[in-house]
């Protein structure tokens, strides 16, 4: 069975059937514990390790529609919000993604979030304190966030806080999850799943993953997350090489360095 579409507003409703996640902590629980008691939530951790597939899985169990937002710099407050648009000849309002959640009592999930100018951010503050409104200034509309309404943050602290990084009165707004790859055994589940690969091929690609993820102390910058490991292994299930498969979905979107690229070719070969 298919999930339902997305709504021509960009809500989607709650998927009909479970998305794939499985739990490394009591991550669940804490997180119905805060939607119960309408406290925001802020995902901490690298790129590529399940926080995205954690919300979809979240907003699956609560039965709640979900409104994902990415982030960028030029992000702008009345993006979230809402503006007036000219149709047909006459003025309209629009709600923004972040509006339109209050108003269906959805999850609103802002991924990556310190990508956002500051003066963005500043407009979820409202929402994620006692008060729980959303002013809409332009219309003078005050929204009341209904009790299903949840507000979820992610970032990447492990590059983002060199150049970015929430401002303390923001941080202090949110229960924080620290999230990270998964233990080799579930990670390697997560690849036989999303993958379609034998036991075999996936433990030889967690394993692949954990030594190339200890290249950071030799300066690589950003280490293979367990979405590469799921990319690569789809092309091998497609006919694709293990070792070629590796280099392109796995070694080539790291690093352009000489030096690290051989390292994670030598270490490559001696896996797979």
């Amino acid at each position: 069975m298919q999930d339902r579409p997305i709504d021509g507003h960009g809500l989607r409703p709650p998927p009909v059937t479970e998305p794939f996640y499985l739990p490394v902590g009591r991550e669940v629980a804490i997180f119905e514990a805060c939607h119960a008691r309408r406290l925001p939530v802020m995902l901490k951790g690298p790129t590529g390790c399940g926080k995205t597939r954690f919300v979809e899985h979240m907003a699956w169990r609560l039965g709640r529609p979900l409104v994902t937002v990415a982030c960028h710099e030029d992000l702008a407050a009345s993006d979230l919000v809402g503006r007036y648009l000219v149709r047909a000849a006459e003025t309209v309002w629009q709600d923004g993604p972040l509006a339109r959640a209050v108003r269906a009592g959805a999850l609103c999930y802002l991924d990556e979030v310190v990508e956002a100018r500051q003066d963005t951010i500043v407009v979820i503050h409202p929402l994620t304190d006692d008060r729980r409104i959303l002013p809409i200034d332009k219309t003078g509309e005050l929204l009341d966030a209904p009790a299903g309404f949840q507000l979820i943050v992610s970032y990447n602290p492990g590059y983002q806080h060199i150049l970015k990084d929430l401002k303390p009165s923001t941080r202090q707004r949110f229960v924080s999850l620290d999230f990270d790859f998964a233990p080799a055994d579930v990670e390697r589940q997560v690849v036989i799943f999303e993958g379609g690969v034998d036991a075999a091929t996936a433990g030889a690609l967690v394993e692949l993953g954990g030594r190339v993820r200890r290249l950071r102390d030799r300066g690589l910058a950003e280490v293979p997350s367990t979405r590469l490991l799921v990319a690569t292994a789809r092309l091998i299930a497609g006919g694709i090489t293990p070792a070629v498969a590796a280099r392109v979905a796995l070694m080539g979107p790291l690093t352009d360095d000489p030096d690290l690229l051989a390292a994670i070719g030598d270490l490559i070969a001696a896996t797979l």
